[in-house]
């Protein structure tokens, strides 16, 4: 992918996941990396590692990067904070190119039994973060009149209901539509503004099914490919649209899924007469 060697990049929620596989991957390709966590620095200070290791594998190929990571810390759901954080990342890494919204949560429970603050938490940080950080970005990119690309981690559930988790799959519906509208809003003033919606995905925060044999063969009979994807081709689907490979394209949400959007109960035909 051409146009990432160099970039500074801020990935939100990556100390662990797909967020963490999506820092490596920028810095594997060359770019300056800031990696923010809200309340876990072990686990960011892995991601560094990692970014670093993949930042030296780069000076390998490259012979003459020179680049930076940086940790940043904030609640993404903040507006404060949130403004540290681009300010942060800015002195740390040497500037902002690109933001990924990654940063996430989900509650499960009956959606009649759902805390109304556990909702709004939700709300708060899928979404409301996601607007929060997208409006520093381009406050910063405007300011300073030079181009930007955001891509926002969105879901399938995006577009497919999931019940149980009510707050997770209306934060996911509109930040599908937030990314489309912040796209159409700059797309003239050199923004691009995208969403990658990963399907089922082998990270920590599903450990529930992953590591249960039973619950992960249920999990996988939806899926037309057969299996789950991983974190690094969730990033590979992040960095290919942030790299000028995807110049032409925003406003979009591409789902990286194995197939699962594409309503897998209707591979065996049946007649609607």
């Amino acid at each position: 992918m051409t146009g990432l060697a160099g970039r500074h990049v801020l990935v939100t929620g990556a100390s662990s996941g797909i967020g963490q596989a999506i820092a490596v991957h920028f810095g594997d390709r060359g770019a300056n990396v800031a990696i923010n966590y809200r309340a876990d620095p072990a686990s960011a200070r892995e991601t560094e590692r990692q970014v670093a290791a993949a930042v030296e594998r780069c000076h390998a190929r490259l012979r003459a990067c020179d680049l930076r990571s940086a940790l940043v810390q904030a609640d993404a759901a903040d507006a404060e904070q949130v403004a540290r954080m681009v300010r942060e990342t800015i002195q740390g890494i040497g500037g902002l190119d690109i933001l990924v919204n990654n940063a996430g949560i989900q509650v499960d429970a009956p959606s009649d039994e759902l805390d109304v603050a556990d909702f709004d938490r939700v709300l708060a940080v899928n979404l409301r973060g996601a607007f929060l950080c997208a409006r520093e970005a381009i406050r910063y990119w405007l300011a300073e009149k030079r181009p930007g690309v955001i891509i926002n981690v969105s879901s399938v559930h995006e577009i497919i209901p999931k019940p149980r988790f009510v707050g997770y799959s209306a934060s996911k519906g509109a930040l599908g539509n937030l990314t489309r509208t912040l796209a159409l809003e700059y797309a003239g003033r050199g923004i691009r503004v995208n969403a990658v919606g990963p399907g089922a995905t082998v990270t920590p925060i599903n450990d529930g099914w992953v590591n249960d044999p039973e619950k992960r063969a249920e999990v996988e009979r939806h899926i037309p490919m057969g299996r789950a994807g991983t974190a690094e081709e969730m990033a590979a689907a992040v960095a290919f649209l942030a790299s000028e490979d995807a110049a032409y394209v925003t406003g979009q949400t591409l789902y990286v899924d194995g197939g699962l959007t594409l309503y897998p109960d209707f591979r065996c035909a049946w007649s609607s007469e």
